[in-house]
């Protein structure tokens, strides 16, 4: 009954902070990935509904970066404050080892690394394409409509639109100048008027211009003597209306099937079936190279096989040099050709096939890297939980101050790792498992000294514990000496 309630005490003081972090965490990288992201936001006239939406698919793409920076500082701040209020003292006097109270954390933890994973194979891809096909949309869209006063504005395709002034409404203007580019043959048609009104059409498809005393000048070009003379068509109005069709300017969704081949758009099976229907085939395309490269050479040399059979036939005691050498001009010219030809295309058969199996061989490694993805998140999750309750159990601080600062060196340094990892494994250098599983196999000793360390309640940051060892060795040999 005692260990329920305790774990209860545990699993309370630890859930806290995990909800608190994980949301701080995730804001946080929110702002950068939105900070990486405003060129293409700002200016496109976009609704409420499409930003929410936005901000809400960036925000879940983000969990796989500030969960495991989640766990690593609350896992700090607990067992911190734990040590702080010398309750984790009070536990270990009681006979719990560290193990013991770390247990409901440990359960804890394990259940949110494989949920992380069923995240990342079952969820992640699919917010992936949303989040992939919104974001194409987003970048293909026109900047919203902004006449300002005294600049030309050629938003509109086929029209550069100048207004002199606007009125406080933001609907009278005044001084309007429009060049009308539509036919593709320069500025040829040019309209002018003194005031007028702008106002959207009621389903906002249509930019109305109603103009008021006005000229309109059009250049003819109905003959090629109309080039040189450049004859001109004026026309006067009291109003005209003008209507431009602002269609373009929203924000058309493209279909999202298009978008599911993209390796962060599958599972783990469809990463493995891509990656098998890729070796296959690989496998058919040098098969297919090796025939390509016989039937060239064997339709190309029937030459060189009759040259071959004549000199067996006639000659059979000269060297095909020598014979070579004594047939007519000509004959020997068309036999080099057909030899230099012969090269040339089996150059350029081998060069397509290097680049396409080159390709393949990338798109391989890249699907292999994000199939480790899927597994890595989970077991780093627990491996910075495994540095982050030792850590705090040795430093013996909580909340935000020293628990942040311990918790960002480990982060970073986690991922400083896993970059340099993924990059080598891009390059091909190393295996990709090697690659991908660097951070952890890197972090993984250091989460167990930390618990060993915490375990037997040793001071890590205290020099003369490790200093002592190496004084008692100086003693030995003074006293030998």
């Amino acid at each position: 009954m005692r260990i329920k309630t305790l774990d209860k005490f545990i699993l309370k003081s630890y859930l806290g902070p995990f909800v608190l972090t994980f949301f701080i965490t995730n804001f946080i990288l929110l702002m950068q990935f939105l900070w990486l992201y405003i060129d293409d936001l700002v200016g496109k006239g976009l609704g409420w509904v499409i930003i929410t939406k936005f901000m809400v698919l960036a925000s879940i793409t983000l969990i796989p970066l500030g969960l495991p920076l989640a766990i690593l500082l609350s896992s700090i701040m607990t067992f911190g404050n734990l040590a702080e209020h010398y309750e984790l003292a009070a536990m270990k006097s009681c006979g719990l080892s560290l193990q013991k109270i770390m247990r409901p954390l440990i359960i804890t933890t394990i259940i949110i690394s494989i949920s992380a994973f069923y995240f990342s194979n079952d969820v992640l891809p699919f917010v992936n394409l949303k989040m992939g096909s919104l974001l194409w949309d987003i970048r293909q869209s026109k900047p919203a409509l902004n006449i300002q006063e005294g600049v030309f504005y050629d938003g509109i395709s086929g029209y550069s639109i100048r207004v002199e002034k606007k009125d406080a409404d933001g609907k009278g203007i005044q001084d309007v100048m429009i060049y009308d580019h539509t036919a593709n043959d320069g500025n040829t048609k040019v309209i002018l008027a003194k005031s007028g009104k702008m106002e959207l059409s009621s389903d906002k498809n249509y930019l109305i211009l109603t103009l008021r005393d006005g000229n309109s000048y059009e250049e003819v070009h109905n003959s090629q003597q109309d080039r040189i003379t450049h004859p001109m068509l004026t026309q006067k109005f009291g109003e005209e209306i003008i209507r431009f069709d602002l269609s373009g300017f929203k924000l058309t969704r493209t279909n999202e099937d298009l978008f599911k081949s993209d390796y962060q758009m599958m599972n783990v099976n469809q990463l493995s079936q891509s990656i098998d229907s890729i070796k296959v085939r690989q496998v058919k395309r040098t098969d297919l190279l090796a025939k390509e490269l016989r039937n060239n050479y064997l339709n190309k040399t029937n030459l060189y096989i009759k040259l071959q059979q004549t000199k067996k036939d006639t000659f059979p005691s000269i060297s095909f040099e020598k014979y070579f050498s004594s047939l007519p001009k000509d004959q020997r010219l068309k036999t080099l050709e057909v030899a230099a030809n012969i090269v040339r295309s089996s150059k350029v058969t081998l060069e397509a096939t290097q680049e396409e199996l080159s390709n393949n061989n990338d798109t391989i490694v890249r699907d292999k890297i994000e199939w480790n993805k899927k597994f890595t998140l989970s077991f780093a999750c627990l491996v910075l939980f495994f540095i982050g309750a030792p850590l705090g159990a040795i430093i013996r601080k909580g909340g935000l101050g020293m628990p942040t600062v311990v918790s960002i060196i480990f982060f970073v340094i986690f991922w400083i790792i896993s970059i340099m990892g993924e990059k080598f494994a891009k390059q091909q250098m190393i295996p990709v498992y090697a690659g991908m599983w660097l951070a952890s196999a890197v972090l993984l000793p250091i989460g167990i000294f930390l618990t060993y360390k915490a375990t037997a309640d040793s001071s890590l940051f205290d020099i003369d514990t490790y200093l002592a060892p190496i004084k008692k060795l100086f003693r030995k040999k003074i006293k030998h000496s």
